[in-house]
C-alpha cells in the first residue's frame, strides 16, 4: 500500500519505475516466504515431529499416563 500511495504522488518516470520493481520484489518475496512457510509445515507435520527437553518436561520419553 505505501508503494501505492508514493506512486500517486509521483509523476517522474525515473522515480515511478524503481519504485514499481521494489513493489512487485515485495510482492514476489512475500509468495515465497508463504510457500516456503506452508512446505515447511507440511513436511513437520508427515512426520509427525515432536520435541522433547527433558529440562522443561520431567516426562519426557514417557508415554504412560499419570
Amino acid at each position: 500500500m505505501t508503494y501505492d500511495n508514493i506512486l500517486r504522488l509521483i509523476d517522474d518516470p525515473d522515480v515511478r519505475e524503481p519504485i514499481k520493481f521494489l513493489r512487485e520484489r515485495e510482492i514476489v518475496h512475500f509468495q515465497r516466504f508463504g510457500e516456503g512457510l506452508r512446505l515447511a509445515t507440511e513436511r513437520l507435520d508427515s512426520k509427525n515431529f515432536y520435541v522433547c527437553n527433558p529440562s522443561f518436561d520431567d516426562r519426557c520419553g514417557c508415554s504412560c499416563e499419570s
